[in-house]
């Protein structure tokens, strides 16, 4: 059901908000070591160096701030992917972004044996902006300038190369590829605040600038033929979203690595719930992306505690299902 009224749709984005703070509530009080409220809340007026304070402090908060963060910032990458390249089936692994971030950082772990996560960070920023400058590369050779279908099609061949490249490091450097799979499989645990705050700028100038062009968007959605009669500046259009797409998920696999399906997932929800119009459906699939990788994020904790499962694998398991339905009707939007 869409809210249709201006008013609905407010109403729908409060109720988002208050859903965004009680998925974060959940992520600071549960898992292996359970957390009261009032223990939590005392964390923060009367911090008394025990373990529960300690553990709400520096691994939950930091945990809870990042999974929102990334959730957010992949799905409003994947509303403004799934406009570019008219593909409701898009994400931000259509740039080839997961694909190059991961394959540097196996090259820094391979090649410089780097350890720090910080460190991991930068160079998954830098693979995921290479990958996507040769996408938009590819796909601008040619008589007709980045179509949505070469765009497309460019994602994907990047995608296969740098996929490729990486398992063929890995068969021959066995002894870092605990670490290695583990960072691909993408995860919120263990990451410290200090590289959700190094990243963060770039995740705002992206979230700022992806609500500056909403409006944009709307036109871009009806076809590069009508939008290019309104006027619409089509070649720096997709520019800034490119460039937005890299902030926002190339700062996300850097921070927690490549965590898939949330970019595909969250778009098609926001679009029943509040409709096609970019200047709304933007912040709501940014609210929906933060509480779907945190309520992920909680459950990753109970699977098969006391350990614990990386969130990317609870977000597979949640958007296949999804991602099958999708495809068994052909693409068309739900």
């Amino acid at each position: 059901m869409v809210l249709k009224s201006k008013s609905a749709k407010i109403i729908g984005l409060i109720a988002m908000v208050f859903a965004v703070v009680i998925a974060m509530c959940m992520s600071l009080l549960y898992g292996y070591a359970y957390t009261s409220l009032q223990t939590t809340i005392q964390s923060f007026t009367n911090f008394d160096q025990s373990n529960e304070h300690i553990i709400i402090q520096d691994v939950r908060i930091p945990r809870a701030l990042i999974a929102a963060s990334v959730g957010a910032s992949l799905a409003i990458t994947g509303v403004l992917l799934q406009t570019l390249t008219k593909n409701p089936l898009a994400s931000p692994g259509i740039l080839g972004i997961n694909a190059g971030a991961g394959f540097a950082v196996v090259c820094s772990l391979v090649f410089f044996h780097v350890e720090s996560l910080q460190s991991f960070a930068w160079i998954a920023f830098t693979g995921a902006a290479i990958a996507t400058a040769a996408v938009y590369g590819i796909s601008s050779v040619g008589r007709d300038a980045s179509t949505p279908l070469k765009i497309t099609l460019a994602g994907a061949a990047i995608s296969a190369m740098f996929t490729s490249y990486t398992q063929g490091l890995l068969a021959i450097n066995e002894a870092e590829m605990d670490q290695i799979l583990f960072w691909l499989a993408g995860s919120v645990q263990g990451r410290k605040l200090e590289i959700l705050l190094s990243v963060l700028p770039y995740l705002v100038i992206g979230w700022v600038g992806a609500i500056l062009i909403s409006g944009k968007m709307n036109v871009l959605a009806l076809g590069d033929d009508v939008a290019r009669g309104l006027g619409l500046r089509i070649g720096f259009i997709k520019l800034v979203v490119g460039i937005i797409a890299v902030l926002l998920a190339g700062g996300s696999v850097a921070i927690a690595g490549p965590i898939g399906f949330v970019g595909i997932v969250i778009p098609h929800i926001a679009r029943k719930l509040i409709g096609q119009d970019h200047r709304w459906l933007i912040p709501a699939a940014a609210l929906l992306g933060a509480v779907l990788l945190l309520l992920a994020d909680v459950g990753a904790r109970y699977v098969i505690m006391p350990r614990e499962v990386p969130v990317g694998v609870m977000t597979a398991i949640i958007g296949t299902p999804f991602f099958i339905y999708l495809a068994r009707k052909g693409g068309k939007k739900v």
